[in-house]
């Protein structure tokens, strides 16, 4: 299987990665089990974005083998992958989950969630953060895109 990053790709996402703050971790999490397209092609792709800046780590789990990940994570489906703040030797969810291959406009958002994570900051406005403080209950929100 050849690269998915070009020359053109990477420098672009170099420098765009200088902007990284704080280290992030990507948790992905594959299946033995489960029919399990694209894995091998997220997981190379992932391989490739952590390659291009120190300030990202990359670790693969199975959903069967490390149930306890999965769960830590809000992982139940194969392929996903977590994108996680990383303190010391500490890994913290952030709540940001991919389920399928980021292509196309998805590379874009892999790319912003990243950033966005390394920053420790929503970027949400002080109105919005006011108004989720005052949630009394969890909300589960989940976006679907699919590439047309």
């Amino acid at each position: 299987m050849g690269k998915f990053l070009g020359p053109d790709v990477e420098k672009q996402v170099r420098e765009v990665f200088a902007g990284l703050k704080e280290p992030v971790a990507v948790a992905f999490f594959g299946s033995k089990i489960q029919h399990c397209e694209y894995c091998k092609e997220i997981f190379q792709l992932l391989t490739e974005v952590v390659a291009l800046s120190p300030k990202l780590s990359l670790e693969a789990y199975d959903l069967e083998e490390n149930p306890d990940m999965a769960i830590k994570f809000r992982v139940d489906k194969a392929p996903s992958f977590v994108l996680a703040a990383k303190n010391g030797d500490q890994i913290e969810d952030t709540g940001v989950i991919f389920s399928g291959i980021p292509a196309q406009y998805e590379f874009t958002s892999l790319v912003q969630g990243l950033l966005m994570v390394s920053q420790r900051d929503s970027g949400l406005n002080p109105a919005t953060r006011q108004f989720l403080a005052g949630l009394t209950e969890p909300v589960h929100l989940q976006v679907f895109i699919t590439p047309t």
